[in-house]
């Protein structure tokens, strides 16, 4: 095991533990107390994930998951120490992968470490590419790309178009969106799975407001267009 896991976190002894379980695991581990120094070292070592503090003294994660995200789609794991959903939503508005509250139990969060790891890696059993007039979904290169362009989405979003992508026509209810997303915990009464739908519209939709591919079902879910209505 060789990834490289990178801590943005301003408690040391959090980093501490962090530390400690992720090396347990074999992983190999940088840590930032600051957001300033955690972008400079994930420029220069490129981790595999990054855990990002939400509440940082100077720069905060809201800003440091931002600027991560204009050259790199690395899975981004939040901590927060507030519990409130507006809270859970800024981060993910901003490029997070997931999100934990603290305190957290160290096992899931190596439970959930290793999720987006696994997600984020190549899955070469799979190169079908999914095409709807000009978006395509290549499940091998883990990319959708627009008029032959990539889309700027997080694995996360990737994986949440391509379970919509392979059941175009077919409603899903956020509940067997979330079975579809195994080893990915997600709480379905808060909007986590709006946020990451609403991203991805603003990356495939010609008009993000009045979507042609991602549809809402008032009351019960989303539903990825058929591909004649999706071109």
């Amino acid at each position: 095991m060789n990834e490289l896991i990178l801590i943005i976190e301003d408690n040391e002894s959090i980093v501490k533990v962090l530390q400690r379980g992720l090396m347990y695991e074999g992983y190999k581990v940088e840590s930032a107390l600051d957001g300033e120094k955690g972008l400079k070292l994930a420029k220069q070592n490129r981790p595999d994930l990054v855990i990002l503090d939400l509440m940082l003294p100077g720069m905060d994660g809201v800003e440091v998951c931002k600027q991560l995200r204009t050259d790199s789609n690395l899975p981004i794991l939040m901590l927060t120490a507030k519990d409130a959903i507006q809270d859970r939503v800024l981060g993910l508005d901003a490029g997070a992968d997931d999100y934990m509250v603290k305190p957290f139990e160290p096992r899931e969060l190596l439970a959930r470490v290793k999720a987006l790891l696994r997600r984020a890696a190549p899955d070469t059993a799979d190169d079908e590419v999914l095409v709807f007039g000009r978006l395509e979904v290549d499940l091998g290169a883990r990319q959708a790309r627009l008029d032959g362009r990539p889309c700027d989405l997080t694995s996360h979003q990737f994986d949440l178009l391509t379970v919509l992508a392979r059941h175009p026509g077919r409603v899903l209810s956020r509940d067997q969106i979330m079975d579809a997303l195994k080893g990915h915990p997600l709480d379905a009464f808060d909007r986590s799975i709006d946020v990451h739908v609403s991203r991805i519209r603003a990356v495939i939709e010609d008009d993000p407001r009045a979507p042609r591919r991602v549809l809402t079902v008032r009351g019960t879910g989303y539903v990825f267009a058929r591909k004649q209505d999706a071109a």
